[in-house]
């Protein structure tokens, strides 16, 4: 405000012309004063009296510097020095910083307008002052959310970059700067597609500008999968965005925002869970989904272009033996080693797949004949038979593989893969470590199977199953020294049925377990029966197969049972195959040293037939060896198996066990057998498996030695 110079005795508080300003100052919204060159207010509008919070005539005769803070009013007087003839307006802002002073003491910002008049040699000021708070208020709102959004546009996880209309960059945030690799500074004024160059990442062409499509479009759009950013320094991120047009006042397309994100990490991540949910963990094979999703499709090519295709299914032979006695580990290393080559013997267009413990299965697409299935099975049995290297050790490995043929042998990835299966498992009967072709017949005893495995798991809760006894004779007295119990089945429609034609389906389906304590079971009971009739019979010998001979509950489900009959173990005979003693020969020590505890005696059937070390068979507490009757049949022919006998015999006599002859059916056989000096035998020629009433009469007839 400037300083006001002497009024010169013109009075404005009188007459009229007091009246007429009196009425102008106070029809104005604004508050207005009049001041004199001596700075002293002449006259002041009510509103500007009521902005000051003064009342009415108040602020006359007062200075106008008594309406600023103290600390202004120096600052006021030195700036607003009179000029020296009539002035133009001068208007304060709220930049300026002046602050009014209401009567109570509080401040608050304020506008000035002045005029200076100069009549005769009157200088007059007339002053205009309003409230800014509002406005100030206006402002500081205004500078809170510019700021809320700088901060914010620099503190989010995504990338934002603006253009103007004509596609030129005006600003980048502190995640797009990193993400494009170019500052703001260097990025501003730039083309948008010059900083956000981005590219097809299967085709690497150019993808078409967001900005100018979104700007012309007049919506928002998004990029489309598959997109990469090329950096600043050429490197490549996988991106995801939004693209907006920015629109000014009057609702015209002013430029646009692009918001942008790196996705590189969630993108493998979201490959990485595709490929775990379609592959073996343990190998990296296509699993059994992605399998059949390729075999759908191979059929669907093959069936349009009337093409073949073969289905192999692999099996590795005695792969849980290697399981059991090296550990998990290394049959997880033979498991990969084993990958590694199936994939070497089979083209880039065909697949190996996983199909969960050591089976595999490869789908060969394209394939002119059944021959060359066959070249491609063979290929595979030889390249598995070569050693692999576990664990710094040299293991060999055997593979039975099954072939199924399209359109041959079937059109639907079930019947392909079933038939394959089916000649996999006449492969592993065929001697394994080969390869067959599916063959009609194999379906037919498939169907027979599965009837058989239904109508067994029936058998036992109908009481179908008995148990027959085969006695066991000394050979030089004659005298019963034991019985072998032997399962049949009494089939409703079949009648007596033999082992051979329901065990291994049994082995298979998992119902071994419960038939064997069944039998086992029904054999104790029958035997402490015939000791309480006061037949001493000597023993009962009880088959065990590998399956209940591994379980943890083995040896306390014999002494239950040995309990709960009442029949001491001394009576009691387990007989086991050499190839169950040693699948885990340290196992099977500790489990027949317990058995032997008790008082249960051991014998091994079939001896000859296995794999034992000579070394083990010492360790292991055995009682007896049953000769396989396969060499006992053959005795007199002259092709070695007396050979054999005898080598049995003596080594069963030199660790004191007792030897058992099978399979027994001729005098001849028992001759040669007598001449070997071998002390037990069983067989057709002593008698048949018999019923427990049956044999009961024969052990009255022929009293069992002591």
């Amino acid at each position: 405000m400037n300083p006001i110079p002497d009024p010169s005795g013109t009075d404005l508080h009188s007459g009229g012309a007091a009246m007429a300003y009196h009425r102008l100052f106070d029809a104005r919204h604004h508050g207005m004063l009049v001041a004199g060159a001596d700075g002293r207010i002449l006259s002041a509008s009510a509103p500007l009296e009521a902005l000051f919070g003064y009342g009415r005539g108040a602020l006359s005769g007062r200075r106008t510097a008594s309406l600023l803070p103290r600390r202004l009013r120096r600052a006021h007087l030195e700036l607003d020095a009179a000029p020296s003839g009539p002035s133009a307006d001068r208007a304060w802002g709220a930049d300026d910083g002046l602050l009014g002073l209401r009567r109570d003491g509080s401040e608050f910002p304020i506008g000035v307008a002045t005029v200076h008049l100069q009549t005769g040699s009157t200088a007059l000021v007339c002053a205009i002052v309003h409230d800014r708070t509002a406005q100030h208020a206006a402002l500081d709102s205004l500078f809170g959310e510019s700021e809320r959004t700088r901060v914010t546009l620099s503190s989010i996880g995504d990338g934002v970059l603006s253009t103007d209309i004509d596609g030129r960059v005006t600003f980048l945030n502190p995640v797009s700067e990193r993400l494009t690799g170019y500052s703001c500074a260097q990025a501003r004024g730039r083309p948008f597609t010059e900083v956000f160059s981005i590219i097809d990442a299967t085709t690497r062409a150019a993808r078409a500008d967001p900005v100018a499509s979104s700007m012309r479009q007049d919506r928002m759009l998004c990029l489309p999968p598959g997109t990469l950013l090329v950096r600043q320094d050429g490197s490549e991120i996988a991106i995801e965005d939004s693209t907006a047009p920015i629109h000014n006042r009057r609702g015209q397309v002013d430029g646009a925002v692009v918001v942008f994100r790196d996705v590189t990490a969630a993108r493998a991540q979201v490959a990485a869970l595709a490929h775990s949910a379609s592959h073996d963990t343990l190998t990296g094979l296509p699993n059994r989904t992605l399998l059949n999703d390729r075999l759908d499709h191979a059929i669907d090519i093959a069936a349009r272009r009337h093409g073949r295709l073969a289905v192999l299914f692999l099996d590795l032979d005695a792969f849980k033996h290697i399981n059991d006695s090296l550990g998990h580990t290394a049959g997880d290393e033979l498991l990969q080693s084993v990958a590694l080559r199936l994939r070497a013997c089979v083209r880039l267009s065909d697949t190996v797949s996983r199909q969960g413990g050591d089976e595999f299965v490869v789908l060969l697409p394209e394939i002119s004949s059944a021959q060359g299935a066959g070249r491609i099975a063979d290929k595979i049995v030889k390249a598995l038979a070569a050693p692999h290297i576990v664990r710094g050790q040299p293991l060999t490995v055997n593979v039975s593989v099954g072939i199924s043929l399209y359109p041959d042998d079937g059109t639907s990835t079930e019947k392909l893969l079933q038939y394959a299966d089916l000649a996999m498992y006449q492969a592993k009967q065929m001697g394994r470590n080969t390869y067959c072709f599916f063959e009609r017949e194999l379906n037919s005893r498939a169907v027979a199977r599965q009837s058989v495995e239904s109508e067994l798991r029936q058998a036992l809760d109908r009481e179908e199953l008995v148990l027959h006894y085969q006695p066991k004779f000394d050979l030089a007295s004659g005298q019963v020294n034991g019985v072998e119990a032997l399962i049949r089945w009494l089939h409703p429609t079949r009648g007596l049925l033999g082992p051979e034609e329901f065990l291994s389906v049994a082995e298979d389906c998992g119902l071994i377990v419960p038939i064997g304590r069944w039998v086992l079971v029904q054999a104790c009971r029958q035997a402490r029966a015939w000791l309480d009739d006061g037949l001493p019979f000597g023993h009962v010998a009880v088959n065990v197969c590998a399956l209940e001979f591994r379980r943890k509950d083995f040896l306390q489900s014999i002494a239950t049972t040995l309990s709960e009959t009442g029949l001491a173990a001394r009576h009691l005979e387990l007989e086991l195959t050499e190839g169950v003693l040693m699948s885990d020969t340290n196992a099977s020590v500790a489990t027949l040293q317990t058995l032997s505890a008790m008082g249960v005696s051991i014998a091994v059937d079939d001896f000859g037939t296995g794999y034992s070390s000579l070394s083990y068979l010492r360790r292991f507490p055995i009682d007896v060896l049953k000769i396989d009757k396969t060499f006992v049949q053959d005795l007199g022919s002259g092709d070695g198996d007396s050979a054999i006998v005898q080598a049995i015999i003596a080594l069963g006599t030199s660790l004191n066990y007792r030897v058992i002859a099978e399979g027994v059916e001729t005098p001849q056989q028992l001759a040669l057998l007598n001449a070997q000096h071998c002390g037990e035998g069983q067989g057709f020629l002593f008698s048949r498996p018999l019923t427990a009433d049956v044999l009961a009469a024969l052990l009255r007839t022929s009293p069992p030695a002591a």
